[in-house]
Formats: C-alpha cells, structure tokens, sequence
C-alpha cells in the first residue's frame, strides 16, 4: 500500500530563528499561562468565585477548592446563613429568615440553589427554624438535618407542618454525618432549646465551627471550637447595656444564666486565651439588637486579641486585613452579609 508522502515546507531555512537566537514576536507562541491569567481575572471581573487561584509572587496557577460563606441574618429576628464549596454545593445553617431572600442571595452570588444538601439546625427556637419547612418546599431534593428532640420541640413549639417529618434525617451528637462536600459533627452547647447543638463543619483538613446561642462555653464546645479555621460565635449582649436596659428582670436573668447568651467579654476573653494562628476568621454572631452595637463588640473582642500580641483585621478584604493574623467580622442583623471566601 502506497502511504502519501507530507509535503515539504518551502519556507527557506534562513527565515527560522536558531536554538539560541532571540524569537521574533511573528513566530511566539501564544503563552498559555497568561491565558489562564487572563481567563481567570475576567471571571474575578464578573464577582463570581471561582477556584483558580494565582500567585502573585511566583506567577503559578492552581485549582483549589474554595469555602464559601455568608449570612442572611443574625439574631433574634431570624438566623440563616450559607455555607458551601464554589461548584461543589453545600448547607443552609438555620431557617430563621424568609426563604425567598436566602434564595436570592445564592443567585445574586452565583451559587445554584439545587446544590443545596441540606439545612441544618441547631435548636428549635423560633428564630432558627421558623421557616424550615416553607425553605424546604422552595428546595425539593433537600433535607434537614436536627436531633430528634430538636424536631419534637419543632412540633410542639411552632406551627410547623407535620410532613417536615418526611424530609427529616436524624442527627445524634458527636455522631459525624455526610451533608454535601463536607462531614458535619454535631456538639454539646449550653442553651435553654429542647435540645442544642454547635456543628463542626469539616471539609479536607480545614474546620468551619458553629457555635451561637450558648450561655457558657462547656467542655465540648470548646474542644470543637479550638479545631476551628474559621469560627462563627455568639457574642450577643454588652453586660452594662443589658443591666441599665428596659428588659424585664426576669428576662435578663434568663440571658445572663449558663442556659442563656455570652456576652462580648465573655466571647473576647475565651478568644483571647483559646487563639491558636490555624484560626484565621472570626464570625460575631446573635447581637443583640437592644443590648448591644456591632462596634462596640468588635471593639471589645479586638481589643481583647490585641492585648495578647495578636494581630487584627477587620474582614474587608484589603491588603491590610488579608496580613493580619486573624480577622473578626460582625454579621448583620437583618441585611445579608457579603460573600466570604477561603481558600481550603
């Protein structure tokens, strides 16, 4: 059989550049790196994160997995917040909040909805799971996941449709269970809810740590607490505003009680001591609306790290914050917090 010959190139030979000659820009190749580069900075352009990453120093590009995060409110008038890994889905933590703006919050940061695992709770008050039942019929293939003492308080509190029983997955404590990208470790917190948990959120090595609605921190929590590369903790009350403040006794009794809510200088006290530098980002969650100011807890708890030596930013983003060797952040009430990403 007769093989069909190439055809020569009648290019001349003295028109090539030689091994060491320096290359005409006729004849470079297209660098794919700066492609990637480019590609990349367009998608950082259009405020939708993604998992390509570049060095700035070394020019190296790299796929790593992201963890996203963002609140959609924080404190007694409802809690509700995301969690997840960029492409992969992840759990809504307490259904406090309207549906429909948690929902809107994911589009708005390009987070598709149906990735959504599951909705874990951590106690049966009305301000974290008053709308659990509407949020899981807004998501079809979701489940939630609580203690079943969470769910018998649920059905016994709150005007909650019985058919919640039908999406349910029971959770025990200190029992790991698979929820999306990450394996999810319920624990011990000290509330007065029928039953109350803080979560340990694990995704590869790193730990994403829940710990809100607590009026002392027990011996579990802060086992969890102290694995902690991001931390999302109560700081619910100023100790002097709630004294002087129009609540009545038997209410500031409650919330001052070990079943109750950490007021700032508890909180910046335990950080204080507790503060190891895997710890990297701290969550200020449940302020209080009447007894205490999102400044004022960020001072106190920033004063209270800074006083150990230890380095504060304020969670913006900036140059500064980003080499500070921890960044405390207040989530807000009502309004949805900006989308935190972490590389893992």
């Amino acid at each position: 059989m007769a093989y069909k010959r190439n055809r020569r190139s009648t290019r001349q030979l003295d028109d090539l550049p030689g091994l060491f000659d320096e290359v005409d820009s006729e004849f470079k190749a297209p660098d794919p790196l700066q492609a990637i580069v480019k590609e990349h900075r367009a998608k950082q352009a259009s405020a939708r994160p993604g998992q390509l990453e570049i060095d700035e120093i070394t020019g190296v590009v790299a796929l790593r997995r992201q963890l996203q995060f963002f609140s959609v409110g924080s404190g007694s008038s409802g809690n509700c917040a995301y969690l997840g890994v960029a492409g992969e889905g992840g759990i809504v933590i307490d259904a406090g909040v309207d549906p429909d703006k948690l929902l809107n919050e994911l589009r708005r940061n390009g987070i598709d909805p149906d990735k959504v695992a599951g909705i874990v709770l951590t106690h049966d008050h009305g301000d974290h799971v008053k709308f659990a039942y509407a949020l899981l019929r807004k998501l079809p293939n979701t489940v939630v996941y609580c203690t079943p003492r969470t769910l018998e308080g649920m059905l016994r509190r709150h005007s909650v449709s019985r058919r919640i029983k039908d999406r349910h997955k029971p959770v025990y404590k200190e029992f790991a269970f698979e929820a999306g990208p990450f394996m999810v470790t319920p624990f011990e917190v000290s509330h007065d809810g029928s039953d109350n948990v803080g979560f340990c959120v694990t995704v590869g090595d790193k730990n994403f740590v829940v710990a809100t609605d607590m009026g002392m921190i027990g011996e579990r929590a802060d086992f969890y607490i102290r694995k902690a590369n991001w931390l999302m903790i109560e700081s619910n009350y100023d100790a002097a505003m709630l004294a002087t403040g129009r609540y009545p006794e038997y209410l500031k009794a409650r919330i001052r009680s070990d079943h109750g809510h950490l007021n700032n200088t508890v909180t910046a006290d335990y950080l204080a001591q507790m503060w190891r530098s895997w710890l990297t980002d701290v969550y200020l969650c449940h302020l209080s609306e009447d007894n205490n100011r999102p400044e004022l807890a960020l001072r106190v708890v920033g004063d209270a790290l800074r006083a150990k030596g230890i380095t504060v930013g304020d969670g913006s983003g900036s140059v500064e914050s980003r080499r500070a060797q921890v960044r405390v952040s207040a989530l807000p009430r009502y309004d949805a917090s900006p989308l935190f990403v972490h590389r893992i």
